[in-house]
């Protein structure tokens, strides 16, 4: 068991901003990465919307860049996954496979996972013309005529936003109604861009990683009958999970699942335990508010631990 003035569970831009910010700070911390280092970005291909960047860049790459600097300045970055959380009793404890680490104070940015289709041919064109961020990837789609599955009011707002860039938005929905906002509903629907394809669920995206999207197979739920519908684009919005199943029973979640912050902060409902990124916001969900929210944590846990030896509480395992 090792303990650490302050452990960072989660490590894509939230996560490695609190890394530096901690760093840079001599908290020395332990930043566990995760099933998927680097987070959502991972997944990403071209990113135009991070500042610093003007000829854009890969998201893998700015994520590899953040960790580099992460590490220039001494944060001890581990590919480990962490299993389970102590925040009743003092110090934290933070279970990663077979280790036990304890901590003054933790920061969690475990981020959100968006909710995909399920189909093997929609995994594999992530990036290649199937995309889950219409702020993100909207831009690239400028001229096309591009669909969106979904039929909340995620949906509606992406269709709505995607119509500054595409020619045409369909939107496929597999009832015959939408479960959105009444006024997010006219919105779409008074919108002469967008259309709707009703009762109907996407069997399959085609196209190659080379060629990108080039349509989907469609199934209409009423009829049976199948078609195939040309397409350059697909934007799935069906929600967000937030990564937070082993937080549970040990900090306050929303009904979505979403950590509860005070408003205006990063502070949990327990002190010392701060939380930052997607995974406390289902609002804006960028990875420049990510890392933003990031840094405000580093700094609310380098005031908590100073109140700690101010108080000269012990913040050492006994």
């Amino acid at each position: 068991m090792s303990h650490h003035k302050v452990i960072i569970i989660g490590s894509g831009p939230a996560g490695l901003t609190a890394g530096l910010y901690a760093a840079r700070a001599n908290l020395k911390p332990l930043l566990l990465e995760g099933l998927q280092p680097g987070g959502q970005l991972m997944t990403t291909t071209e990113v135009e919307n991070f500042p610093g960047f003007p000829e854009g860049i890969q998201g893998p790459d700015l994520m590899e860049k953040m960790r580099e600097q992460v590490k220039r300045f001494g944060a001890d970055a581990r590919f480990e996954v962490v299993t389970g959380v102590d925040f009743v009793n003092k110090p934290f404890k933070v279970v990663a496979e077979d280790k036990t680490y304890t901590a003054a104070s933790v920061i969690i940015s475990t981020g959100a996972t968006a909710k995909y289709i399920g189909l093997e041919s929609e995994l594999a064109l992530l990036g290649h013309g199937v995309s889950a961020c219409a702020t993100c990837d909207g831009f690239f789609f400028r001229d096309r005529d591009i669909a969106v599955v979904g039929g909340g009011d995620t949906a509606m707002e992406e269709a709505n936003f995607l119509t500054r860039f595409a020619k045409s938005v369909t939107i496929i929905h597999r009832k015959n109604t939408f479960r959105a906002s009444k006024i997010m509903q006219e919105r779409v629907l008074k919108n002469p861009k967008i259309k709707v394809i009703w009762d109907t669920v996407v069997e399959k995206v085609m196209g190659t990683k080379e060629t990108g999207v080039t349509g989907l197979q469609l199934k209409n739920l009423t009829t049976g009958e199948v078609t195939e519908f040309p397409t350059q684009g697909l934007f799935v919005a069906i929600g967000h999970k937030p990564n937070t199943e082993i937080f549970k029973d040990q900090v306050e979640l929303d009904a979505a699942g979403y950590i509860k912050v005070v408003p205006g902060t990063v502070d949990t409902n327990i002190p010392g335990v701060f939380a930052c990124g997607d995974v406390q916001d289902h609002r804006y969900r960028q990875a420049i508010t990510a890392a933003g929210t990031g840094c405000m944590a580093a700094m609310d846990a380098e005031k908590y631990l100073e109140a700690l030896d101010a108080k000269q509480e012990p913040c050492i395992p006994v």
